[in-house]
């Protein structure tokens, strides 16, 4: 949790404190603690083979996809904001629509969404991680029209949770081990995660 999320939690105290006293307040705070909760290091791998299928297909860092997931959805792939966005990478309609996106409930169409739609932010700003995932969040067009990170407390926010999560992915890990059969319906067996059918896998 950053300082700002605690501030507004400090504001919220006072004010409950004020209005019910200190019993109620324990069970806000309880509450509170749970919906903002982080998810558990190492992160869920239940979409690993997608993420890291897909990742390598754009060539972008899987523990950036996990990072972005974590913050944007938590790993729910039903998930849909007060704005509009859904899924798990949060796509907009008119995002999900320019790539290519069916089913943003799926989560292997809205991870390719969403990491295609993150390869064209990072080719659009290289080397230059915060504004990408500035971008990512409020649009390239407030980047543009702000010249750089907008100055919108949910983007900071964003941007800091986002690098958080990026220091608890596992940077390691053993090595996996994929089994598909190819077009020919010859049994493959690989370690290599770019020759990996965007259906996925079996693992051993």
């Amino acid at each position: 949790m950053d300082s700002e999320e605690m501030n507004i939690i400090r504001v919220i105290m006072r004010a409950q404190s004020h209005r019910f006293g200190s019993a109620p307040l324990l069970a806000f705070l309880v509450l509170v603690s749970a919906a903002m909760a982080e998810p558990a290091a190492p992160f869920p791998t239940r979409y690993d083979t997608i993420i890291q299928t897909v990742a390598a297909r754009y060539r972008v860092d899987t523990a950036l996809v996990h990072s972005i997931i974590a913050a944007e959805s938590n790993y729910n792939r039903y998930a849909v904001s007060d704005k509009g966005a859904q899924g798990l990478m949060q796509l907009m309609p008119e995002t999900a629509r320019d790539y290519g996106v069916r089913d943003v409930f799926n989560a292997a169409d809205n991870i390719e969404g969403g990491v295609k739609f993150l390869k064209f932010l990072q080719d659009k700003y290289p080397n230059k991680p915060d504004l990408v995932l500035a971008a990512y969040n409020a649009g390239p067009s407030a980047v543009e029209k702000h010249g750089g990170v907008p100055p919108y407390p949910e983007t900071k926010t964003y941007i800091a949770r986002v690098n958080r999560y990026l220091r608890l992915v596992p940077k390691t890990k053993k090595t996996e081990i994929f089994v598909f059969r190819d077009k020919e319906g010859r049994l493959v067996i690989t370690n290599d995660i770019r020759l990996v059918p965007p259906s996925g896998g079996q693992r051993p």
